[in-house]
């Protein structure tokens, strides 16, 4: 292993060596400022990357080309090389690529010096005008055959062609292109294979080019971070959407390029820079014992009912009929979720005492019987909410809470010590929901006080508060949460693998024990600390439901949805939930 890379150059061609890479470039007039390209290479010689040079920081009032690409500066540092190219800008009075490379990465960062709102910020590739003539949009090329996206996404394609988009941020829900916010935020990484996507689930032989952001987690103000492949091409865009306001220097967070063995070795490498680097926590989670009990969430058991909207569902008299069912199969769950929805209104988080007239004597008598109470947490929602505390669309209706208004930071401690506090309810912790309905667009404004945190900052901001709180609150809270990135460890308790999809690229059933096997994977690797509420909804049929119950345990805490049935053709019988019972029993076996 060396401990810094070397460069060499000869008449035409500089070139940087690292253990398990080069990256070259043609210099002179006829080099780089007329083919704004480096050659990214494996220490075999076998091209990864065409990587382009131009860059792009777009903003509300203008749109960022490259005028101009100036020849590349190289300075040596005692474990660097970093290369620097200066660009002229239409929109920023300096704007610089900066690659420094290392013995094993090569560490892209863009800065600009100016004044503007920052809407989408693009790597790997930009908009210019070179010497050529050439005009608009310029990207990497990409040598992949692969790419392995750490994130659930329906279709179901952990793996897809190199040549297939991805999208990895905090905005997301059913509708078509924009299932892919299971996890909110994920880990913000990608690894390209040199062999073709085989499975959806399993990734090939290796080797592989990985990538990863690194940034403060207070600096990640954009919503999404996007893979945009076209034609063999294929740049990063981070949407910013007009919300990160400069005056003066700006650095973008730093893309790290390096060469891994597979996908699951990018993700512990990308935990551990980012631990390195002060970008994450390293302290272990706190786990307290009853954490690790198996649990019922009423959610599937709600929906399964019919008759009514399952939320319309969630009230006192069923959730006692559920504890029966349990009861009768001999199913004692540590832990108890009331799902959707409990409240009166989703933002003020009141109980409804029309369908829980007496929550707080509810939870009382589950702590009696030797269980815990988790509330299940709804993010974002406004209902009920000051429009003072939101942020707003254009009309000035309101959207979503802000986690940049003081007053809604405020009200928001108040409502979980009052949920949590023996004086209050006396639950203990929450299940949170919805992270990935982050609000998203130009044209929303935040609230009049707020201090205008956006993106993925902002759903830690929110996760912050809330786990704060509710551990000061409760010693022992539990805040369950299906934000599956390194920053985040110490803003959860427990990791959700959150809602099992259904068909690959091809309309293929996966399998949802693969698919718990593969979300599973990808928590271990990045929150290796942080137990894993294993969820279980939706599940097809009762046979892979049975499956799936059976599995939990080897990924982590049991999670029981289903009761009654599983379809409306298919009723689970005592037979069924003692195969569960059976799961549990052998589980926490393994506990002692």
């Amino acid at each position: 292993m060396i401990s810094a890379p070397s460069m060499t150059s000869d008449d035409d061609r500089s070139t940087i060596r690292g253990t398990d890479y080069s990256l070259s470039w043609r210099t002179g007039p006829g080099g780089l400022i007329r083919s704004p390209y480096l050659e990214l290479a494996d220490a075999d010689g076998r091209r990864w990357m065409r990587l382009s040079a131009l860059s792009s920081i777009h903003t509300t009032a203008a749109q960022d080309e490259t005028l101009r690409i100036d020849e590349p500066t190289v300075r040596t540092e005692s474990d660097a090389v970093i290369v620097t190219i200066r660009t002229e800008s239409t929109a920023w009075r300096e704007r610089l690529l900066e690659i420094r490379c290392t013995a094993d990465t090569v560490e892209i960062t863009l800065d600009a010096e100016g004044e503007g709102d920052i809407t989408d910020v693009t790597l790997f590739g930009g908009d210019g005008i070179l010497p050529t003539g050439a005009s608009g949009t310029f990207r990497s090329g990409i040598d992949a055959q692969s790419l392995s996206v750490p994130t659930p996404t329906e279709p179901v394609a952990f793996v897809r062609p190199a040549w297939a988009a991805a999208s990895l941020g905090v905005v997301g829900d059913a509708d078509p292109g924009r299932l892919n916010g299971i996890f909110s935020p994920p880990p913000l990484a990608l690894a390209f294979g040199r062999s073709a996507a085989e499975s959806p689930v399993t990734p090939g032989e290796g080797p592989w080019l990985t990538t990863w952001l690194r940034a403060p987690v207070t600096e990640l103000g954009f919503t999404t971070l996007r893979y945009e492949p076209v034609d063999g091409g294929a740049l990063l865009r981070l949407a910013y959407e007009g919300h990160t306001a400069v005056s003066g220097r700006w650095r973008s967070p730093t893309v790290v390029l390096r060469a891994t063995a597979s996908p699951d070795e990018m993700l512990r490498s990308y935990r551990a820079d980012l631990i390195r680097t002060g970008c994450a926590p390293e302290a272990p989670v706190d786990v307290h014992r009853w954490w690790l009990e198996p649990l019922f969430c009423g959610w599937g058991a709600q929906v399964a009912r019919g008759g009514a909207p399952a939320p319309d569902l969630c009230r006192q008299e069923i959730y006692d009929e559920f504890l029966q069912t349990l009861d009768a199969a001999d199913l004692d769950p540590g832990t108890i979720v009331i799902d959707d929805r409990w409240q009166a209104q989703y933002g003020t988080a009141e109980p409804d005492t029309e369908a829980w007239p007496d929550l707080r004597g509810w939870i009382e008598r589950q702590h009696a019987a030797g269980r815990k109470v988790l509330l299940w947490w709804k993010a974002w929602d406004p209902h009920g909410l000051p429009v003072e505390e939101c942020v707003t669309d254009a009309a000035g209706r309101a959207i979503a809470a802000d986690p940049g208004s003081p007053a809604y930071l405020a009200r928001l401690e108040a409502i979980v010590e009052h949920l949590l506090s023996p004086d209050g309810l006396d639950a203990d912790g929450f299940k949170v929901d919805f992270t990935q309905r982050a609000p998203s667009g130009r044209m929303l404004r935040s609230a009049p006080d707020s201090d205008g945190v956006w993106g993925i900052a902002a759903v830690h901001r929110l996760l912050e508060r809330i786990h704060r709180t509710a551990t000061r609150t409760k010693e022992d809270a539990l805040v369950v949460a299906h934000a599956v990135h390194p920053s985040f460890g110490d803003v959860a308790g427990m990791i959700r693998t959150n809602d099992v999809l259904e068909r690959d690229t091809a309309g293929r059933p996966v399998a949802v024990v693969d698919q718990l096997r593969a979300r599973h994977a990808v928590v271990a690797a990045v929150l290796p600390h942080h137990p894993v509420d294993t969820d279980q909804w939706p599940m097809p049929n009762r046979d892979e439901w049975l499956d799936y119950a059976k599995a939990q345990p080897q990924y982590g805490v049991p999670a029981l949805y289903y009761l009654e049935r599983v379809r409306e053709d298919e009723p689970i019988g005592p037979e069924h939930l003692a195969d569960i019972a059976r799961t549990w029993s052998a589980y926490r076996e393994g506990l002692r």
